[in-house]
């Protein structure tokens, strides 16, 4: 399949997880993983109007930003080891796996030099699986309090991976935990300004998530496609 009809493919599907739960669709983003794929396929999803790139390790994605950079938007949508915020901040946008006050703290020291607000996504494994990254959910508050004294991290919202599940339906709880647990922080005030976003859902399960209230999908191969597809 091309380029075109998959983006018309999840276009639709979007527009219609957005009808059955009662959203606009100018509230759900696409970050488009491009991690499987080369620069040069990278550059043409943007070309056709993909706007969010979605990498995961600075050696794989570095071709790609600079090729792109000031085209696109950047996501690191990967675990982030503290040793590599280096690569990570002043190239990458937004950062959507902020799990841990180390990597926090790493992270303001780096945006301070530079002069910058990261905007973050706190991950939270909802799921309880041990294969997943991200804080328990009781962890939040914890981490929540510590960020309200480093001014160059901006939290926006919560990001979270779903089990592999053989019917999208069965993520249906971990999402809407998600949301919970975003509503529960903003209701007491847990951060300076309130949570707006949820990173969750993808290829395999994106429409249910959006049904609970994604804000942001991150999609793969069922956006750009297999290299081989290219």
């Amino acid at each position: 399949m091309a380029l075109q009809d998959r983006m018309r493919d999840v276009e639709q599907r979007i527009q219609e997880a957005c009808r059955r739960s009662g959203r606009r669709r100018e509230d759900v983003n696409v970050v488009a993983v491009t991690k499987y794929v080369s620069a040069a396929t990278a550059a043409n999803a943007v070309s056709q109007g993909i706007r969010h790139i979605g990498e995961n390790r600075w050696p794989d994605s570095e071709e790609k930003w600079r090729l792109l950079h000031g085209q696109a938007v950047f996501h690191f949508i990967g675990s982030l080891q503290t040793r590599k915020v280096k690569d990570v901040v002043g190239r990458f946008d937004y950062i959507h796996s902020l799990d841990r006050l180390p990597l926090a703290e790493e992270i303001q020291k780096r945006a301070a030099a530079l002069d910058i607000v990261v905007p973050c996504f706190l991950q939270v494994n909802v799921s309880g699986e041990a294969s997943k990254h991200g804080m328990r959910p009781e962890e939040l508050d914890d981490l929540a309090a510590a960020l309200r004294g480093l001014d160059r991290i901006r939290p926006v919202g919560l990001m979270t991976m779903a089990p592999l599940a053989s019917e999208a339906e069965e993520t249906r709880p971990v999402f809407r935990r998600l949301r919970q647990l975003r509503d529960q922080m903003n209701a007491k005030r847990a951060f300076p300004a309130p949570l707006t976003e949820l990173s969750m859902g993808m290829s395999g399960d994106f429409e249910v998530a959006i049904e609970e209230g994604a804000t942001w999908v991150r999609l793969g191969s069922i956006l750009v496609g297999k290299e081989e597809e290219a």
